[in-house]
């Protein structure tokens, strides 16, 4: 039996480490090397914002996919994405066709609270974050009762967030002074009302 690590109003399971340390290296180092990373953009009280972390966006198709209202459109997959996409699929017992990767040099880039609720994605759909590189904690806030929980994401670990997940709880990647090593991390989505 899986450990939820929600007290209520969703599902968020901890796999652990997923990839052996060769494995992680080799994916950590294709994917710096070789995904097309940009930084990314969003639009905060009417001002663009360029953010010194970087971002990328692949799929079975060139879906489009609107965030923080900037729209990217999907790149083809790489045979190393294919590998780690076949390989989370298998462990999560779910189908994906896209993933959003995020580029985070060290501890002082991070992730603002948010929740995954856009209307391209599945709803109630899982989404599975493996993380490549260095150990960073993620955190999880209730939207209403403001309860919050910490989790250590370890190298090569996968992290699964379903069924109501979003609509109930936001997350972040804090920032810390500790960390002075990049870390990839890559979430598995379903996008859906696209050709």
């Amino acid at each position: 039996m899986t450990h939820n690590y929600l007290p209520y109003d969703g599902n968020v399971t901890y796999l652990g480490k997923v990839l052996n340390s060769s494995k992680h290296t080799h994916y950590f180092d294709q994917l710096f090397q070789h995904i097309q990373w940009m930084n990314d953009k969003a639009i905060i009280f009417g001002k663009l914002i360029i953010t010194k972390r970087k971002v990328a966006w692949y799929g079975d198709h060139p879906f489009h996919y609107t965030y923080s209202k900037t729209t990217k459109l999907a790149l083809p997959w790489t045979p190393e994405l294919l590998e780690l996409k076949h390989l989370v699929e298998k462990l999560s017992h779910e189908t994906y066709n896209s993933c959003l990767l995020n580029l985070y040099h060290n501890g002082s880039e991070g992730m603002a609270w948010h929740s995954d609720g856009e209307k391209d994605l599945k709803d109630n759909g899982t989404i599975a974050s493996l993380s490549l590189g260095s150990e960073r904690k993620f955190s999880f806030k209730h939207k209403n009762s403001k309860e919050s929980v910490s989790i250590q994401l370890e190298e090569g670990s996968l992290l699964l967030m379903k069924g109501i997940t979003q609509k109930h709880w936001l997350h972040r990647l804090p920032p810390t002074k500790k960390v002075h090593q990049p870390r990839i991390n890559l979430t598995f989505r379903t996008i859906v009302n696209q050709k």
